[in-house]
């Protein structure tokens, strides 16, 4: 699990990023060759499937849970969720991130070092028709500290295919949602800062965890019925395929995609991508088909070579799911890939000092998000539209770096 920005060692590189940037700002040169490259036209990969890709937002209010994190108790769970759709017409281009949600940029300094959000190209068309035919629904659980729009790539990608993607940003626990066009941070509850949440070991950080588990699996479940209710009235009406469900999650949202899908009846199938597992799945496993695609030498898919406690740890955790469950699994890790390459900051322009700071392997930005858009296209191809993917078989493997591993 991992929060941004929040342990020791991430707060002790932002200082030295800091005094890195504040050095080249009095030199003057580098910091005006970086303000040009982060106004240069960027364009996300582009998607792979047949369809064109509609793009729409909502604020959903859920009465029958109250939110734990809320700074005012009592206050019902509020999800501000990206839907990304198959359209039957749409030329591309929307903003990537509108209004308020530009304050995902980093602030100051370290803004001059990362890619005006104005600059990058997205390949959907806001508010566009909806392709004829219907579409299973797939629930995208961003990481802790992340939002929906950071994973614009997946989805798009995901989208063509045939899908609708409903992107769960998870309130109070995310760094910023946007909620009726204002900008919502994390709160005190859902950001303890008492806590090392990347420590295994942590009999606080992990009950935490586990409670945060069940608030973000019954989010996804509340965003397929809000999907269902688009398709009986409003935007999908008689586009929705109601019987088949899929969950893809990065990081802590990989978790929750594991244990959504294991209390959802109809899921099809279940995408944890770099995500130490939690919750009763670890134990019980998962009866349906699973994919776990890990960062370079990380531990979620039961093969790594521990360099601590906590590695060893999480490799257990990984084994224990894949031990207990008995429906089909892929497991896959990607050479030269870190925790980030699963979102778009692999395709961001981020000035050396501040790439240093996040956690993005060797491998090049673009092509880890192809790879990862190519293995989930295919396990959501096969599993829930029942099409038989080469990719999944290995009888083409056209990425070297992406290593297959044995399930233990």
């Amino acid at each position: 699990m991992s929060f941004p920005w929040r342990t020791a060692v991430r707060r002790a590189l932002k200082s030295l990023l800091v005094l890195v940037l504040a050095v080249l700002i009095a030199t003057g040169g580098y910091v005006g060759y970086a303000a040009i490259q982060r106004g240069q036209s960027i364009t996300l990969p582009a998607p792979t499937g047949p369809y064109r890709v509609g793009r729409a937002m909502v604020d959903w209010t859920d009465h029958s849970r109250t939110d734990p994190y809320a700074p005012r108790p009592g206050t019902a769970r509020e999800l501000a969720v990206w839907l990304w759709y198959p359209a039957a017409s749409g030329r591309g281009g929307a903003p990537y991130a509108p209004g308020a949600w530009g304050q995902l940029h980093f602030g100051a300094p370290e803004s001059v070092g990362e890619s005006s959000f104005d600059a990058i190209r997205t390949h959907s068309t806001d508010n566009a028709p909806v392709a004829a035919g219907q579409f299973p629904v797939v629930v995208l659980e961003p990481g802790l500290g992340f939002s929906a729009p950071t994973y614009t790539t997946l989805a798009e990608n995901v989208a063509s295919h045939g899908f609708v993607v409903a992107g769960v940003t998870p309130t109070y626990t995310a760094n910023l949602t946007v909620l009726r066009g204002q900008p919502v941070h994390a709160s005190a509850a859902g950001n303890p800062s008492t806590l090392d949440t990347d420590n295994l070991h942590d009999p606080a950080a992990t009950a935490f965890a586990e409670g945060l588990l069940q608030v973000s699996a019954a989010d996804a479940h509340f965003a397929v019925a809000q999907v269902d209710g688009l398709d009986r009235a409003g935007l999908f009406a008689g586009h929705v395929d109601p019987g088949r469900t899929a969950y893809v999650g990065h990081s802590f949202g990989g978790a929750t995609a594991l244990e959504a899908c294991r209390t959802d009846p109809r899921c099809a199938g279940a995408v944890d991508l770099d995500g130490t597992q939690y919750g009763p799945v670890v134990h019980k496993g998962l009866d349906r088909p699973m994919m776990l695609i890990a960062s370079d030498n990380s531990c979620v898919t039961g093969t790594c070579r521990p360099a601590n406690s906590n590695d060893t740890a999480g490799q257990a955790i990984a084994k224990s799911l894949l031990a207990a469950s008995t429906g089909p699994v892929w497991c896959y890790q990607i050479n030269g890939a870190q925790h980030y390459n699963f979102t778009d900051y692999g395709a961001y322009y981020l000035a050396w000092p501040l790439r240093q700071l996040l956690a993005l392997g060797s491998i090049d930005g673009d092509t880890a998000l192809n790879i990862t858009d190519a293995y989930v296209a295919a396990f959501l191809d096969q599993t829930v539209h029942g099409r038989p993917q080469p990719l999944l078989t290995e009888q083409t493997r056209p990425y070297p770096e992406i290593v297959p591993q044995p399930r233990k």
